[in-house]
């Protein structure tokens, strides 16, 4: 079972102060993050990309690189790319650097993004939304599988016989599938053999067991080798030495995030009950002391599948020194839980 952080570097203004951290402030502070995380053994660091003014990522690559030349042993992937609106040969070249600086620790998440900002930006048509992706799918798998690459789309110049350079560290630069439900994309990654991450960040996490089922067995369907493959998720939540603290610290600034999501997107309102729902054992947030938050992953682990998996922290802006603390419980208390019961429930489960 790995265990992660991803963020999306978010720039809000602080729910208490009214102030907004800037963005280059809040890039040095995730890059503090990542040492940190790295520093007290956890697993994995995802930065996802935004073309907003409330997230500073719009280019993950190079915050993975700052934080690649001060780490040693963390996995520095995107959480996710826009592979839709962005150059494959562009990604596939910036975390083959990315690969070059962390000795090998690169990966790339690649999905369509469920904001829309980078199409207009990059100059794309949303009705080209799904061709999009799937035609810069196949060019970026391309290219991470053969130095000399041939193709052509619809929506990007062909290439003829091209190499595309600097080669990944990694024999193959590992590529995931970000997805937040769709059948099609979920049955896709296991036919591609590629592995699998779902933002369970809403509804119950037992909505998505039947998804992970659907991954498997097209993967097994293809004939892919299963032991080298893995299904992920990316989730909200918020650690702190109380349940009370934690509630008191990642109420308020999820709430004015989500509040205001929900007034572009047409969502419910986002109240207390949402919440406290959400944070219930079948909900999906994992917000809590060390305890708390452990056992609802193993619950997440044992009844829904997942094999990897990335808490995101902050939701909303948070003063940098409660993410650091929210952080070190994270891999100090509630990893060696989760690692201890899950390693157990499995050999029970070979045992069987």
């Amino acid at each position: 079972m790995e265990l992660g952080i991803s963020t999306f570097v978010e720039t809000t203004p602080h729910v208490d102060t009214g102030k907004t951290t800037s963005h280059a402030e809040r890039i040095r502070e995730v890059v503090a993050e990542i040492e940190l995380a790295d520093q007290l053994g956890l697993d994995v660091f995802g930065v996802g990309e935004h073309h907003r003014e409330d997230y500073a990522a719009s280019s993950p690559a190079i915050i993975l690189a700052a934080a690649a030349a001060k780490t040693k042993n963390i996995q520095l992937t995107s959480a996710v790319t826009v592979l839709s609106s962005a150059d494959p040969v562009r990604v596939y070249q910036d975390f083959a650097t990315v690969d070059a600086v962390s000795n090998g620790r690169a990966e790339i998440m690649a999905g369509r993004g469920s904001f829309i900002e980078s199409f207009p930006l990059f100059g794309y048509d949303l009705k080209d939304y799904n061709e999009l992706f799937e035609e810069k799918l196949e060019l970026l798998l391309k290219i991470r599988d053969s130095e000399k690459v041939t193709w052509a789309g619809n929506h990007r110049a062909a290439i003829n016989n091209l190499g595309v350079y600097p080669r990944s560290e990694q024999e193959k630069l590992p590529v995931w599938i970000g997805s937040g439900g769709n059948q099609e994309s979920v049955a896709r990654a296991g036919i591609l053999g590629l592995p699998l991450v779902l933002a369970i960040i809403g509804g119950s996490p037992q909505q998505f067991k039947p998804l992970v089922d659907l991954y498997w067995r097209a993967v097994e369907h293809v004939g892919h080798d299963a032991s080298k493959l893995a299904v992920a998720s990316h989730s909200h939540g918020f650690v702190a030495e109380t349940n009370e603290i934690a509630v008191e610290k990642f109420y308020p600034p999820t709430a004015q995030v989500m509040t205001q999501l929900g007034k572009e997107r047409g969502w419910p309102p986002y109240t207390k009950d949402t919440f406290h729902a959400a944070k219930s054992l079948e909900g999906a947030l994992y917000v809590g002391d060390p305890e708390t938050v452990a056992y609802k992953i193993i619950h997440l682990r044992k009844n829904v599948g997942i094999t990897r998996f990335m808490l995101h922290v902050p939701v909303g802006s948070m003063p940098h020194e409660d993410v650091m603390r929210a952080i070190e419980l994270y891999a100090k208390e509630v990893a060696p839980i989760v690692r201890r019961e899950v390693k157990k429930w499995e050999e029970q489960e070979i045992n069987l």
